[in-house]
């Protein structure tokens, strides 16, 4: 298939962004090349994220306008929701490719029948351990991303993830680290190990996530793993990022909402008590570790009272940053189906008053580098150097680019609620 091009567009999570990288590996597999823009590609796929509605909107905007653009192809987890293949071919005809995640292996037979002129529709649930041996396509870089569980087991009230990733299963420890010290080999300097919820990982397989970071402490410089569920946080895990030096002094711990009531409506499975002593014990193991949280406002039957419940979690967490949404129904969820729904002007003064509280906190959490040494990753170099340290604070300073990839020693100057300036320390 010599001179045939193709475009990419990637909307969600990070676990979306490395389906995209093995989408590229799988096309240029089959002899495409990467389009520098849509305009003239022969296939354009566009990965979707459908965990919330904003992503789901853009994507049909976007397919809207590609109408007539050569091959469209929709993949991910839009794709893969219950109605909505054939709600993709009812409204854009022009769409002859539509596929789910667990459909991705088989890419190049999906492409090439599509090619050919079938419309070809591939949703299937997910069948046995996930594949290995799938090539990736990553951009050059010193970070990557390697996913060590998919699916998930949780099913909290509001979440699509088990509806489209399917059950909770993981890759067996011997692939995630043959992959890990290949990428080591090829010059990445950090790892990000991801699963919908990391800290369960080896379940399925009679193994757990510390033991898997402890055999990974070496073939990487930097070692980070997200997104953690507050109910299978356990002292073990805490204990092994606090010995282990390549593993980084960061969790990323979503709370989602500071009220028992609410969390229980969540089906999240743990409580405030709880939550606010992982958050003890994690800073009493590493008085230095960065603790960063999703947050939900206008959860269904969310009163006043329940909304200040989470304001009060943020400023006795003193998280060093938080993602903040504002609750909007996926079909399918039971949350979508409760009673009492909180009205969108009441989820706007939530979250704006929510926002500038998290804001406030990290701010002043910031602050308290300004003076410190941190060990910066640098990571690129448009502009000032950019890096993050090891709490995963994004930093900015004066230098030259043959630091990119480099551990730098900075000096911390300045602080805003979502980055430092520093420079190099001498």
């Amino acid at each position: 298939m010599p001179d045939q091009t193709y475009y990419l567009y990637t909307f969600g999570c990070q676990m979306n962004e490395h389906d995209s990288e093995v989408t590229a590996g799988l096309l240029e597999g089959m002899g495409y090349s990467r389009a520098g823009d849509p305009g003239g590609a022969d296939l354009v796929v566009v990965n979707t994220c459908c965990v919330r509605g904003s992503a789901e909107h853009k994507v049909f905007s976007l397919l809207g306008r590609l109408a007539g653009k050569g091959l469209v192809a929709v993949g991910g987890c839009l794709a893969q929701r219950e109605g909505m293949a054939g709600e993709i071919r009812r409204r854009f005809p022009a769409v002859r490719l539509i596929f789910g995640p667990h459909a991705l292996p088989r890419l190049p037979e999906l492409v090439t029948r599509a090619a050919a002129g079938e419309t070809v529709v591939a949703v299937e649930e997910a069948a046995g351990a996930p594949e290995e041996g799938l090539p990736a396509r990553r951009a050059p870089g010193v970070r990557a991303w390697v996913p060590i569980t998919f699916g998930c087991n949780n099913f909290c009230t509001y979440c699509v993830v088990p509806l489209v990733r399917g059950r909770e299963r993981s890759r067996p420890p011997e692939a995630v680290v043959a992959e890990v010290e290949r990428l080591g080999r090829e010059g990445y300097r950090e790892v990000t190990l991801l699963g919908p919820n990391v800290n369960s990982y080896g379940r399925d397989l009679g193994t757990g996530l510390a033991r898997l970071l402890e055999r990974l402490d070496g073939p990487v410089s930097r070692l980070r793993f997200l997104t953690s569920h507050p109910r299978d946080l356990d002292d073990r895990l805490i204990e092994t990022v606090a010995a282990l030096p390549r593993v980084c002094e960061h969790f990323h711990l979503p709370a989602q909402s500071g009220s028992d009531r609410v969390l229980k409506l969540m089906h999240r499975g743990y409580t405030r008590t709880h939550y606010l002593d992982l958050v003890r014990r994690i800073r009493l193991a590493m008085p230095e570790a960065a603790v960063t949280t999703d947050l939900i406002v206008g959860f269904p039957q969310e009163t006043g009272e329940d909304f200040e419940a989470t304001l009060a979690l943020v400023e006795e967490a003193g998280f060093d940053a938080a993602y903040t949404f504002v609750y909007n129904a996926r079909p399918g969820t039971p949350a979508a189906a409760m009673e009492g729904q909180v009205s969108a002007g009441l989820k706007k003064e939530r979250i704006a008053a929510l926002v500038e509280l998290v804001n406030r906190i990290a701010l002043a959490r910031n602050q308290a580098r300004v003076g410190a040494v941190e060990e910066v990753l640098v990571e690129s170099a448009s502009g000032p150097l950019f890096g993050r340290t090891r709490g995963n604070r994004a930093v900015t300073f004066p230098g030259g680019s043959a630091w990119v990839g480099e551990l730098v020693p900075v000096r911390i100057v300045r602080a805003t609620p979502r980055a430092l300036e520093g420079e190099v320390a001498g």
